[in-house]
């Protein structure tokens, strides 16, 4: 890839939240013989990708061992792939009422492991694991999730972490985005921005998902607002869409998913406020619902026609 980004180089990667970590017999991807991982990966090839994130909702990168770790790239290589970037899920928040400190050293390893394998960008949340009731609903955001807290020591530990996890990821040339999620202090453009001024790290910023926003059955800010508070912050993004339907005489507020062209937030606005603000970062096409790989592919094939030619 040459040093000049532009709409056809410009980093875009296939999120793996289509493909579940889990087996149907109960065992791990994580486990998997090297060329299980080849027969998915070249699914996401065949859709057209030459960029990936693995999440660790698929395979948890930085808990392979060192041989493994080395299958995978392999792996990842052979079929024709790259990872601009490693995002964690619902096992990763440093302020877990549980595992708050493994979680801590998890992300460490996980900035590690980016580094290891020449990726540029890790995202981290604040977000917990589903509840029962989100688990037993068609959409897990139709129901109340984890919420962080209402506490200044918690917030306060929460900033101090992400500091710590920050510097570590500065001093191996990685930035840290955020992931803005409901009910987390990054849960709106003000938290969000507020935290990260609080973190106070130059590599660390937004991951501006705004689609676990808009997506949420309540009043939320307007999308067009919070992305004029964000783009000045904005680092590795998660980019997704929904249709919002609001009908207040009826006290009814409806959202499904989409394509970023159909969805209501309107990306080719949104990433041309990014770039004028020097964005530079790989993006993420997410889907949730029906066959997401191929709609992630449509996603990615409309970013390049925003992204700079």
């Amino acid at each position: 890839m040459t040093n000049r980004l532009s709409a056809d180089n410009w980093p875009i990667a296939a999120a793996m939240n289509g493909f579940s970590g889990v087996l149907p017999d109960g065992s791990l991807v994580q486990d998997q013989p090297a060329d299980h991982w080849a027969a998915t990966l070249e699914q996401v090839v065949d859709a057209g990708f030459t960029e990936f994130d693995p999440s660790d909702s698929w395979v948890r990168v930085a808990d392979l061992s060192p041989s493994r770790l080395r299958d995978f790239m392999y792996v990842v290589k052979t079929v024709g792939l790259t990872i601009p970037a490693i995002s964690t899920t619902r096992k990763a928040s440093v302020i877990d009422p549980v595992n708050a400190d493994a979680y801590l050293a998890y992300n460490h390893r996980v900035i590690d492991a980016a580094a290891e394998i020449g990726a540029k960008a890790v995202s981290f949340g604040l977000f917990g694991e589903f509840t029962e009731e989100q688990k037993r609903h068609l959409w897990f955001w139709t129901a109340d999730g984890v919420k962080n807290p209402d506490d200044p020591a918690t917030y306060q530990k929460a900033v101090s972490r992400i500091r710590e996890l920050g510097k570590h990821a500065q001093e191996l040339g990685i930035e840290v985005s955020l992931e803005m999620y409901e009910d987390t202090y990054i849960g709106t453009a003000d938290g969000a921005v507020k935290f990260v001024n609080d973190v106070d790290v130059p590599a660390v910023g937004i991951n501006a998902d705004i689609g676990n926003l808009v997506r949420l059955h309540r009043p939320v800010e307007h999308w067009a607002s919070m992305i004029d508070k964000l783009v000045p912050y904005a680092k590795y993004w998660h980019v997704k869409n929904y249709m919002r339907i609001e009908d207040p005489a009826q006290n009814l507020i409806c959202s499904y998913p989409t394509s970023l062209a159909l969805g209501i937030i309107n990306y080719r606005v949104a990433i041309q406020k990014a770039l004028a603000h020097g964005y530079k970062s790989a993006f993420l096409c997410e889907h949730y619902g029906g066959d997401s790989l191929t709609v992630c592919a449509m996603n990615r094939d409309y970013l390049r026609t925003i992204l700079p030619r």
